[in-house]
């Protein structure tokens, strides 16, 4: 369980993205990062997952300011995978989409 672990340490953190992508980019650009932001695997009813996708946007600046003139003209360098999605609100994933997700998996345990 993660009852013990402060609340900043659940997401991801720009830093820690841009690690990834340092790290994925240069052997292709075809790959996602699936970042924390709240996101969990599971079935939840709407209101029970605090997503932050502001996370996914700053890691989008971040990434942005760190490649400088070589940083795409979207502003979007990576391309996020939304896990755990079941639950989430329209507003959030709407907002999550705008800020690189391009996949998202939702209902993995079958029960709809």
């Amino acid at each position: 369980n993660n009852e013990d672990v402060p609340e900043e340490d659940l997401y991801s953190k720009p830093e820690e993205i841009y690690e990834v992508y340092e790290t994925l980019h240069p052997v292709s650009n075809m790959y996602t990062i699936a970042a924390a932001f709240g996101n969990v695997h599971g079935v939840y009813s709407p209101g029970n997952v605090r997503l932050e996708p502001d996370i996914l946007d700053r890691a989008q600046d971040y990434i942005t300011e760190k490649l400088g003139d070589a940083a795409p003209e979207d502003k979007k360098p990576v391309k996020f995978v939304f896990h755990g999605g079941s639950g989430s609100s329209t507003e959030d994933i709407q907002r999550s989409i705008g800020f690189g997700v391009i996949k998202m998996n939702i209902e993995a345990d079958g029960s709809l």
